[in-house]
């Protein structure tokens, strides 16, 4: 398995819930396609570099994982239909 380095944004409008059931699918996603995650850093509310659908803050959530191709394509199908997650990225290490 190859080593990622997954970042998502959520948006700020949700409840502090919101943000802990967005990771918990997130992480569900990488340990139902085996694969390990090494650590989960929740960098918090941060400012926006620039706006993002007319949001200046959003909850950056910094991922290590261990993955395998089908978790990194499940990973970036879902990010890219969520309506929660503003921006989103995945790089090998």
């Amino acid at each position: 398995m190859t080593k990622y380095t997954a970042m998502f944004i959520i948006r700020p409008t949700l409840a502090e819930e919101g943000f802990k059931e967005i990771i918990a699918d997130i992480f569900k996603i990488f340990t139902d396609h085996e694969s390990n995650v090494l650590e989960v850093k929740e960098w918090g509310m941060k400012d926006l570099a620039y706006e993002i659908e007319d949001f200046k803050k959003g909850y950056y959530v910094l991922l290590k994982v261990e993955a395998n191709s089908e978790a990194v394509a499940e990973y970036n199908r879902v990010c890219n239909i969520s309506e929660d997650i503003i921006r989103y990225i995945i790089v090998k290490d």
